[in-house]
């Protein structure tokens, strides 16, 4: 129940773009209103780190690595949270996982394979 869905991983070429969204059609508006998100990524053997995050308030914010290349946004009409990715680099290969938070409760999706070819 509450569960995010992320879509719009791939295959693209170094120096292309993707545009990620995770959406979360089961709850409804107040609570995605409430709701703080985020989007991390992980690739094999390692932790799971941060990539941007957006408050309640729309306040973001982003890991350095990603500055001035991904940009987080949503849609409350459309209870849907987006990371548009500039630019990529291989090192970006990963899945990428989008996170809600609700209070202390934290839901994840099921993750996008993002891969870029150098």
């Amino acid at each position: 129940q509450g569960q995010p869905v992320e879509s719009g991983g791939g295959l693209v070429q170094a120096g292309g773009s993707l545009r990620l969204s995770c959406v979360a059609p089961r709850i409804i508006l107040s609570v995605f209103w409430s709701t703080s998100m985020g989007w991390y990524r992980q690739t094999p053997g390692n932790q799971r780190e941060l990539v941007a995050t957006i408050s309640t308030d729309n306040t973001v914010t982003y890991a350095d690595s990603v500055k001035g290349r991904f940009t987080i946004s949503k849609d409350n009409a459309k209870k849907a949270l987006y990371l548009q990715m500039n630019n990529l680099e291989p090192e970006y290969t990963a899945v990428y996982y989008c996170k809600h938070q609700r209070g202390q409760s934290t839901y994840w999706g099921q993750g996008t394979q993002v891969t870029v070819r150098s």
